[in-house]
C-alpha cells in the first residue's frame, strides 16, 4: 500500500507506532492510521508536512518517502543511509558514459521505447477497425525510425545525440498525433506541451511522467546505479540524467494509463484548474490519475521473462540486469 498525501495542510506523524495522517476537512480534523508493515511508499505533495519520527519509522522499514511539486515532478526523497551495492557498478557506469557502451544502451532504450509505442498502437488498432489503416501507417512510420536508430554508428553518445534525439522526436510527434486523433474532439491536443501544460491530456501526462520518474529513480538506486550519471541526458542538464535515460523504455506505461482515462471519458473539467499560461491537475485529478497509474504499475501483471510480473518488478529486473551487464556479471 502507498500513502498518497496531496491535500494541502495534511500532516503525517507517529502515534502508537502507526503512521497517523491528519487532514482538516471543513474545519474538522480527520485522522487515519496505517501500520508501517503495510506501507511501501509515502508520496507527499507540496503543502503537506511530516514529522522526523515518521521519517525514522519509514527508514527503519525501508519505506520510500518521495516529495513532489504540485505539477507531479519529484524534487527529493528520503532514503536510508546504508549503502545498497558495490561502488564498482557506479565506476563502470561513469566509464560507460564516455564510450561505446553508453551508445549501445541508449540505442537499446530508444528502440525499446519506439517498440512499446508501436505495440500500444497495435492494441488500439485491434479495437478501432475504422481507424486501422491510418494507425498502421503511423506504426510503419515509427518502425522505420526505430530501424534508423539501430543503424546509427558511433563510439560516443555526445557525437550522435542530436541525431538520436531528432529521430526519437520525429517518432514522438507521429505517435502523439495519432493518439490525439483517436480521442473525442473535446480531448484532442495539438502536440506535447510541458510545464505548464496547455491542455488536459498533457496536464495528466506530465504528472504521470513525474510519478514515473520517482519510480525509475528508486529501481536505479536499488540496483546500485547512480541516478545522476547519464549517457544521453548529460551533465549540462544538471538533473538526474540516468533517470531520464532509463525511463525512455517505460514512458508508455504513463501514456497508456492516461489515454485509457480519456478514451473512457473519465476526465472532466473538475479534474484540472487553469493556472498562469496553462492547465494543472487539482486534487481530484491527481487522485484519479494516481489510483489508475499505481494499479497499472504495482498490481496488474504482465508476462515478463517467462513469469507473471508487475510492471514495477519488471523495471527492477531490467535495472539489475543493466547493472550486472556493466560489471560483466551476466
Amino acid at each position: 500500500m502507498q500513502l498518497i498525501i496531496n491535500s494541502y495542510g495534511a500532516y503525517v506523524h507517529i502515534k502508537d507506532d502507526l503512521f497517523e495522517v491528519t487532514l482538516s476537512i471543513e474545519g474538522e480534523k480527520k485522522k487515519s492510521h496505517f501500520a508501517s508493515q503495510k506501507v511501501t511508499a509515502i508520496l507527499m505533495s507540496k503543502g503537506s508536512a511530516l514529522s522526523t519520527d515518521a521519517v525514522i519509522l519509514a527508514m527503519k522499514n525501508n519505506i520510500d518517502i518521495i516529495i513532489f511539486e504540485s505539477n507531479g515532478m519529484p524534487v527529493g526523497r528520503f532514503w536510508h543511509s546504508k549503502p545498497g551495492s558495490t561502488s564498482r557498478i557506479r565506476k563502470q557506469q561513469l566509464e560507460a558514459s564516455l564510450n561505446e557502451t553508453g551508445v549501445f544502451w541508449i540505442k537499446n532504450w530508444l528502440t525499446r521505447k519506439l517498440e512499446n509505442q508501436t505495440e500500444l498502437l497495435k492494441r488500439l488498432k485491434n479495437h478501432r477497425p475504422a481507424n486501422a489503416e491510418i494507425i498502421q501507417e503511423k506504426i510503419d512510420g515509427i518502425t522505420a525510425l526505430k530501424l534508423k536508430i539501430k543503424e546509427q554508428k558511433g563510439e560516443k553518445v555526445d557525437l550522435m545525440d542530436d541525431t538520436l534525439r531528432g529521430l526519437e522526436g520525429t517518432a514522438g510527434r507521429i505517435y502523439f498525433q495519432i493518439l490525439s486523433s483517436l480521442l473525442t474532439e473535446r480531448y484532442q491536443f495539438p502536440g506535447r506541451s510541458f510545464r505548464p501544460a496547455q491542455d488536459q491530456f498533457n496536464a495528466f501526462l506530465n504528472y504521470a511522467y513525474g510519478v514515473l520518474y520517482s519510480r525509475v529513480e528508486k529501481v536505479l538506486i536499488v540496483a546500485g546505479l547512480d541516478p545522476f550519471v547519464g549517457f544521453m541526458h548529460r551533465d549540462d542538464y544538471n538533473m538526474k540524467s540516468m533517470v531520464f535515460d532509463f525511463i525512455e523504455s517505460y514512458r508508455t506505461y504513463a501514456d497508456e494509463v492516461v489515454f485509457k482515462l480519456f478514451s473512457a471519458k473519465k476526465v472532466n473539467n473538475g479534474h484540472t484548474d487553469c493556472i498562469t499560461n496553462g492547465i494543472s491537475l487539482n486534487v481530484e485529478g491527481k487522485n484519479l490519475l494516481i489510483q489508475s497509474l499505481m494499479q497499472f504499475i504495482d498490481e496488474d501483471k504482465i508476462r515478463y521473462n517467462g513469469r507473471n510480473q508487475t510492471r514495477m518488478n519488471a523495471m527492477q529486473m531490467d535495472a539489475h540486469q543493466f547493472a550486472n551487464k556493466l560489471i560483466k556479471k551476466s
